[in-house]
């Protein structure tokens, strides 16, 4: 499964010792690390990216989410950094790139308080006790959530909302007046013109979706072989 991954420690040394299991809990094929970063949280609530993993493909295709993900943690400040980092894709405000709800990000800030650092991980992950071992034991906090496809579910529902709002439209400018029809069809314009809009941003999601899963197939296929020269 999916998931985005949070482990809070409250202190560096620790959550360098949570990135070294997690990576290595991914080399005995527990789970998949797709991206990884290392955040601290300082005094004044902001957040400074204190080293993050470009593990193959993924790295640059998770971006959208990823990325923003770690910008929205950091807020404004966090959200320059990881843009400079090569992280964001996009707006880091977008809560609609993240697939996660809201409360996740207010769960991972009530955990996140100042002076402490957490490991950032999207992850494919089958079992949860692996993880959750081998941090609790370092002393780390772990939080997690399934990426999920709500945003494909709004989009589909804005969609239909405008196809409707424009069948609606053109129908009142058949039967209207001769001075109303151009103020109709102005509105009639406009609309279209931000349906093509959604439908291409639908497409351009749709296809970075396809890459990713392509990439993600890619990277485990690598991981195996790997995996199988060392047992020889």
């Amino acid at each position: 499964m999916d998931r985005m991954l949070v482990v809070v420690f409250d202190s560096e040394n620790k959550a360098y010792e949570g990135e070294k299991a997690l990576l290595q809990l991914d080399g005995e094929g527990s789970l998949s690390v797709n991206a990884l970063a290392v955040l601290a949280k300082r005094a004044d609530g902001t957040a400074t990216i204190l080293k993050s993993d470009d593990l193959g493909p993924l790295g640059t295709l998770l971006g959208t989410t990823f990325g923003a993900f770690i910008g929205i943690l950091g807020g404004p400040v966090g959200a320059a950094i990881g843009a400079g980092a090569g992280l964001i894709a996009g707006s880091a405000a977008d809560l609609g790139k993240l697939r996660l709800g809201s409360d996740f990000i207010e769960d991972v800030n009530t955990l996140l308080l100042p002076n402490r650092v957490a490991v950032v991980a999207e992850v494919d992950e089958n079992w949860t006790t692996p993880v959750d071992t081998r941090m609790e034991a370092i002393g780390g906090t772990v939080i997690r959530r399934a990426l999920s496809e709500v945003e494909q579910r709004i989009h589909d529902e804005h969609v239909a909302a405008m196809k409707a709002d424009l069948a609606q439209m053109k129908a009142e400018h058949a039967k209207a007046q001769a001075d109303r029809k151009a103020k109709i069809q102005a509105k009639i314009d406009q609309l279209e013109t931000k349906l093509q809009a959604q439908l291409q941003k639908s497409k351009e999601k749709r296809e970075a979706l396809e890459r990713e899963a392509k990439a993600k197939v890619e990277a485990l296929e690598a991981k195996a072989a790997a995996m199988k020269g060392k047992a020889k």
